[in-house]
Order: structure tokens, then sequence, then C-alpha cells
């Protein structure tokens, strides 16, 4: 079949539709997002049936701003399509650049459909969770059903898909011994279906015929880490970096079928680990891009893993992770409401912003700038404006200081106009104190 994917493209040195879109975003030069692409560090997950709706093509890779994951969907006991579909719009309207439909349970096709004629921004899906509705139990899992699955996802116009083809037999009795053993939901069902079949990961087995698809139809392969640590005690263990090395060899045999590939990272880091992750990974996966999920840096915060994993999040996006997913408030507990998504998608955008600054991104550090200004000159309609969530910061501040005279005073109810710091530097002498200064300096030489 014909490939149509836009890193072919670039490797014939054609600029896309999409490619200049991205370069738009990105305020970069056209010919550098076709560079990125064709080599590999920059993906455009594109469906061309999505496209053909109403997707705006976003770019993930290092030369871009740090890009940000919300996942959503429905559960075997909780949520609705309606419930799904508003997530989805309160995702695109706090910033996700993508959104992963995870949904499992009942009516996942339909959920699906009515998500991707909404979404404007990339859709991402793990097709083993709707497989695995089609059998009564794992063992009845088979290579063609998979692939049968993906092929149905990818006509629907589904963006990019995590694929746990890393997940080998021989890297099972690595995770013996963990803490928490197995936490992905993908490479926990892969283990399963291989033990009980004492045979190699179908995914694995059947790469060839995915990359076929993913040609086809432009579906960017996220390559799953499917043992992926569950726990702080078992980060950067053998079965992490052994899954790894197989992405790695997984990644060259896509580019060698012009499939755009990222790479899924770890779940729970500590800190002092959190470099030496992403350097891996950006090694023995030549460059592609890395795909986080936080990482958590500690266990202990439940009801708060937003926050756990923002820190990691900021920190390997500054060390060169290109796109971040996002863990909301109800990370271990429970399936996530709107508010959570809002929650989640606040933390990384901050995250993201964070380590676009640590990256030498002008644009952030313009941003910044103008809000520090406006604060400074106490324009705090200004700085509600500039604010990542102008309606919370209007009304923490009105909360205490609500009468509109107050949007023009030179203090906030923290320090009052007499303890202000700012005020008081305000109305500083400053001639005076060049004045000061110049006759201190004399008198030292004197």
């Amino acid at each position: 079949m014909t490939c149509v994917t836009q890193r072919h493209l670039a490797s014939q040195g054609v600029v896309s539709p999409e490619m200049a879109r991205v370069a738009e975003r990105e305020h970069l030069d056209t010919g550098l997002v076709r560079t990125e692409v064709a080599r590999g560090r920059m993906i455009i997950p594109a469906n061309v049936n999505h496209l053909a709706q109403n997707l705006d093509p976003m770019g993930i890779g290092l030369k871009a701003r740090v890009k940000i994951n919300a996942n959503i969907g429905n559960s075997p006991t909780t949520s609705a399509l309606e419930a799904e579909v508003e997530k989805l719009l309160i995702a695109e309207r706090w910033g996700a650049d993508t959104v992963m439909d995870l949904s499992t349970g009942k009516r996942i096709d339909e959920t699906r459909s009515a998500i991707l004629a909404e979404a404007t921004v990339p859709i991402g899906t793990v097709p083993i969770y709707q497989a695995l509705e089609k059998v009564k139990s794992i063992e009845e899992l088979s290579g063609d059903l998979l692939v049968d699955n993906i092929e149905h996802q990818a006509r629907q116009g589904v963006d990019y898909m995590t694929i746990h083809a890393g997940v080998r037999l021989e890297h099972l009795p690595l995770c013996q011994h963990r803490v928490t053993g197995i936490v992905s939901r993908g490479g926990g069902i892969l283990a399963r279906w291989m033990v009980n079949h004492m045979l190699e990961n179908p995914l694995y087995d059947r790469f060839d015929d995915i990359l076929e698809i993913c040609r086809t139809y432009d579906v960017s392969l996220s390559l799953g880490d499917g043992l992926r640590p569950g726990s702080i005690a078992d980060a950067s263990d053998a079965a992490q970096f052994a899954e790894l090395d197989t992405l790695g060899e997984l990644t060259q045999r896509a580019w060698a079928r012009d499939v755009q590939v990222m790479i899924e990272g770890p779940g729970h880091v500590p800190m002092d680990q959190l470099e030496m992750n992403v350097r891996r990974q950006q090694k023995v996966c030549h460059e592609a891009p890395f795909y986080t999920l936080g990482p958590l840096v500690t266990d202990v915060a439940p009801g708060y893993d937003h926050i756990t994993s923002a820190i990691g999040a900021a920190i390997v996006g500054w060390h060169g992770t290109s796109m971040l997913c996002y863990v909301t408030p109800k990370e271990h507990l429970g399936l996530p409401n709107a508010e959570d998504v809002k929650q989640g998608l606040i933390a990384y955008r901050i995250a993201a912003h964070a380590a676009d600054l640590a990256r030498g991104n002008r644009r952030a550090a313009r941003w910044d700038r103008e809000l520090s200004r406006a604060r400074f000159a106490f324009d705090w309609r200004r700085q509600f404006e500039l604010a990542l969530d102008p309606e919370t910061a209007q009304s923490m501040h009105d909360e205490t200081l609500s009468d509109d005279y107050f949007k023009t005073a030179e203090f906030c109810s923290m320090c009052g106009p007499k303890y202000c710091p700012m005020h008081n530097f305000r109305e500083l002498d400053w001639d005076a104190v060049r004045r000061a200064v110049a006759q201190r300096s004399r008198a030292r030489a004197a």
C-alpha cells in the first residue's frame, strides 16, 4: 500500500501543509520542521482520516515546546459517552496538546467516534483495550485480533496508538521480585497471555503488519512502556531497561518503513534518577521523542499525585522529554471527573512551561516577563489575562478585595499598602540613591 506518513514526505524533501502549520504554531522555520520529522526527532500525529475532519496539526519533539497529553475515557464501572466528550472539551480548553481515549468496558467504538468528531487535537488510544472486550478472557486474544483492531481504529482516524510491543517473554522474570510488579494495563494483559501460552508477545511478532497499517493511515506509534516502574523502589531496574532496549530496536524498524515513532517513559522515578532516564532513552532510542507519565517522584501522596508527578515532569521536560502525560489528583484512586482533568492539566501546563523556560524558549520567557511587568505596574486585569487560569487568579484576588477600586490599587490583601515591597520600591527617590552611593564611594576613596 502507498505510504502517506509525514516522515515519508519529509524524507522526500516535501514540506507538507501539516509541517507548515507546525512551523507556524512553533515559530520555527518550515525547513527545520521538515528536517526534524525526516530524522525522527519530531513527529506530527495526523491520521489522514482525522485530518479530513477537524484536526489542527501539532508537533512533538526536541525543537518544539514541551507538550501535554490528557487521558480521558470511560471504565467498566464509571462514566458515560457524554461525560467523555465533555472531558475532551475541558482538556482542549485548559491546554491539552493531545488527548488519549483510554476507554474500557462498553460503548468503546461509539465513545471514540464521538471524541474524534469533536477533537481538534490528536487522539491516541491503546488498541488492546478494545480487543480484550471482544473475547471472554485474556487467554483468548490472538495476533490476528490485535492487528485487526489496530486497523479498525486506524480507519476511524486515531492519530497515535500505544503499542506494547517491547514487552518480551524473556523480560518477565525480571519483574518477579518487584514491589509493585507490572502496573501497565497493556503490559499486564500481555504478560498474562504470554505466560499462559508460553509464546512471544504477538505485538512483537506481528510488528511488521502493524507498521503496514501505520504507513497506510499515518498512525504514529507510541511505543508503550509496559514494564514501567509503578513505585519508587522499582525505578530504573533491569526490567524497565530491557524493554527500553527493545523499543530502540523497534524504533529503527519503524523508521525503515517511514512510520513516525515516540517512546513512552517511566511512571515512578526519584528525582536523582530523572536526568539519567531521559539521557538513556535518547541514546537507546536514537533521539525519538520521549513521552513520559509524570514521572511521580514519591509514592506517599495519594490524592495529590498531580503535584508529585508535575515535579518530575518539569525536570524531565528540562532534560529533553518532548511530551508529558498528565496525572490527575485521582491517580491510583479512581476515574477522574471533569474537575480532576482541569487540575491535572493546570499542574502540567506549569510543569511544561517551567521546562520550556529551562530549555531557553524565548516565547516562554516573554510570557513570564510580560506578567511580571504587569505585576510590578499593579495592572491586575492584565495579570489575570496572562495567568494560566485567569478565572481562578481573579477569584482569589476578589475574595478579599472585590471592589473595582482595588483593580488599580498598588497592593493586595497579603501586605496591604504599608508593607507592599513593590509599592515601597516604586516610591524610592533614585536620584537621591545615586547621589548617596556616589558620595560614599568618594569618601571611601579619600
